[in-house]
C-alpha cells in the first residue's frame, strides 16, 4: 500500500488533521486531539488502530498482518502491516471504524467544533 494514499484517506475525515509528536518516525492522525490513527514512516509500515476489543481478537486471530497495537492498549489497538497481503479497501475500512470509535467518545463541544468542517 502507498503511504501517501493512506495519508490522504486519513486527511480526508472531517476534523482530521497529522502531526509528529512522537517524532520523525511516526506520524499522527488525529480527530479533535484525539488519535486514531498512528502511521510508521519507516520500514516495516505499519499503522496502529483503534478497534472494539471483541473485533480486536477476532482480527488478530484471522489476518497474520494484524498484531496487537504496539505501544498501545492491546485491548483497544491494533497495528497493521502494510506491507503484508491486505487488500488496500479494508485496510481504508478499518481506518474508517477507528476515526468513527473516536468520534463517537467525543463529547458535544468537541463534536461540534468537528461539524463545522462538514
Amino acid at each position: 500500500m502507498e503511504i501517501e494514499d493512506l495519508r490522504k484517506h486519513c486527511l480526508a475525515k472531517i476534523g482530521a488533521n497529522e502531526s509528529l509528536p512522537f517524532g520523525e518516525d511516526t506520524l499522527v492522525f488525529k480527530v479533535a486531539e484525539k488519535m486514531f490513527c498512528l502511521l510508521s514512516l519507516v520500514p516495516p509500515f505499519a499503522i496502529s488502530l483503534k478497534a472494539e476489543p471483541i473485533k480486536v481478537i477476532e482480527l488478530r486471530e484471522e489476518f497474520e498482518e494484524i498484531k496487537p497495537g504496539y505501544h498501545m492498549n492491546k485491548k483497544h489497538w491494533i497495528t497493521v502491516d502494510l506491507e503484508g497481503s491486505l487488500p488496500k479497501k479494508f485496510i481504508f475500512n478499518l481506518v474508517d471504524e477507528s476515526y468513527d470509535l473516536v468520534y463517537k467518545k467525543l463529547t458535544k463541544k468537541q463534536k461540534s467544533e468537528v461539524d463545522k468542517n462538514r
